[in-house]
């Protein structure tokens, strides 16, 4: 469709499923003035009626050929949500600027689209909601069932406490979107069923979109989909806690994943973890390795202890500085091409996990270490903790962002063969720790968190096994054959050399 120079592009988006007798009149009250002002297409959906919708639609189009309306026609139901995935991927094939969502059984009010729309286009918000229980009472003047209107509040309550926000519904279906913000999130990946709407809610959220409520009158008539509302409250809660412990990287929820992956995780101080371990147990002005330090966050922090930190890994530095001396390379190319023997303590923290063979970048590294004896300290998430061990009962194993099963990981250990990995490569086990999870970075550095981090050392003073949710190990590399006989062979010289001369 040609573009109408100078105006912008709006897409007015009507979902429709059995609404014969409604679609025209939806059609009808769409303000003459919205059609003046923008480069619109109406665009009507019809999933799959039993009734006569589609032809209705046409009969209008037929009557009203200076209207740009385009109708289509699911041939087998895609469901309220599916159907709202068509007309959002219609609106980013045809480079709309926004998109609003009326339903053809005109359960919302067209005549307030410029309300709706004019946010988006004024950039003031990336989404619109019009909302029935902004104005109180509104919603039960309208129609709304008691049960639905209690419904509502409540799921909405409950919404807003479990993902911190505070909107004053999450279930209405008049909607307006930027479709650049669209673009932006994965909402392909969300429910067919009507739970769609809160799923989408939540990503707007993750993906910190600006989301803006607009008061609408209430009309409960017959709606475009019978609505199941057990099911539907089941599914909402459902999204709002898989959400959350999404978040928590309990389970993954690939809906839920709407930034883009980063190998830097923040530092987790302030309590119990194995930054502060790590930190603890290195030296006051030692020289430190640390490998894998990314961007040296935790450089930063042994530097106060006037600590000489040197860092290894792939990435661009955004300040040099926070290194006396970086290198950069993939570690799991690396040969460490320089020299170790100056280093009192090396830092493999959450490492040993990401590499593709981690008993080669053991083997290498010792290899470099020759005869000196760096303390070496390692983390690493400990696969048999007593969650990971519940899920697996129920047959759950979902890799995720962070936490245990990082989709990054590439080996995961228990205790023992964290174990067993060290002394095959000739590393001697120094000490052996557990550190418990990180619960204030999920509920704060507060009373529960620390709380709830003592109770979960008590636990893992009886078994480090099972509670524990990470590994801490401190090793050391014995020096390799080669290098042994090449300090034998020297040292051999140097005694031989200190003999008395023998008598003539």
């Amino acid at each position: 469709m040609m573009q109408e120079k100078g105006k912008k592009r709006l897409l007015i988006f009507i979902v429709a499923q059995n609404a014969e007798e409604k679609i025209e009149s939806v059609l009808n009250r769409i303000p003459a003035d919205i059609l003046e002002i923008y480069d619109y297409e109406i665009l009507i959906i019809d999933d799959s009626s039993k009734d006569k919708t589609f032809e209705k639609a046409h009969d209008f189009q037929n009557l009203n050929q200076d209207i740009k309306l385009k109708i289509l026609f699911n041939p087998s139901s895609q469901g309220y949500g599916g159907n709202q995935k068509l007309g959002y991927e219609y609106a980013i094939q045809n480079g709309y600027e926004t998109i609003v969502v009326l339903h053809g059984d005109g359960q919302y009010p067209p005549e307030m689209l410029g309300k709706i729309i004019s946010s988006i286009f004024n950039k003031e918000a990336d989404a619109v909601f019009g909302s029935r229980m902004l104005v109180k009472g509104d919603a039960r003047k309208g129609g709304m069932p008691i049960y639905r209107y209690y419904g509502n509040k409540l799921l909405t309550w409950f919404q807003n406490r479990l993902l911190g926000t505070r909107l004053s519904e999450f279930h209405s279906g008049y909607r307006a979107y930027s479709v650049k913000t669209l673009k932006e999130i994965p909402f392909k990946r969300n429910s067919n069923a009507f739970h769609f709407d809160t799923q989408i809610t939540i990503q707007l959220f993750l993906a910190r979109k600006r989301i803006k409520e607009i008061a609408i009158p209430t009309y409960y008539g017959d709606e475009i989909y019978r609505v199941n509302a057990i099911n539907y409250a089941w599914n909402v809660l459902k999204a709002s806690i898989g959400v959350h412990l999404h978040k928590l990287s309990i389970f993954y929820r690939r809906e839920f994943d709407v930034t883009p992956p980063s190998e830097e995780y923040p530092l987790k101080l302030g309590y119990l973890s194995s930054h502060t371990m790590a930190i603890k147990n290195t030296k006051s002005n030692s020289n430190v390795l640390d490998i894998g330090g990314g961007q040296g966050r935790l450089a930063r922090e042994l530097k106060k202890k006037s600590c000489f930190v040197a860092g290894i890994d792939r990435c661009n530095l955004e300040n040099p500085d926070d290194y006396d001396l970086f290198y950069q390379e993939d570690l799991d190319l690396t040969t460490f091409n320089f020299d170790l023997s100056g280093f009192d303590t090396i830092l493999m923290l959450d490492i040993i996990e990401h590499l593709a063979n981690p008993e080669e970048f053991l083997d290498k590294l010792r290899e470099k270490a020759g005869l000196n004896q760096p303390v070496i300290i390692v983390t690493s998430p400990n696969i048999a903790f007593f969650i990971s061990r519940f899920q697996l009962l129920f047959g759950q194993f979902n890799y995720g962002k962070q936490g245990i099963l990082d989709k990054t990981h590439k080996r995961l250990f228990t205790f023992r063969t964290m174990r067993i990995i060290f002394r095959q490569c000739g590393y001697t086990v120094e000490k052996v720790r557990g550190i418990p999870a990180p619960f204030p970075k999920a509920v704060g550095i507060n009373w529960l968190g620390k709380s709830m981090i003592a109770i979960n050392q008590f636990f893992i003073f009886f078994s480090k096994s099972l509670f524990s949710y990470q590994i801490y190990m401190e090793v050391k590399p014995t020096p390799i054959v080669e290098v042994l006989l090449e300090y034998s062979l020297s040292e051999s010289q140097k005694r031989e050399e200190n003999l008395s001369p023998k008598k003539q």
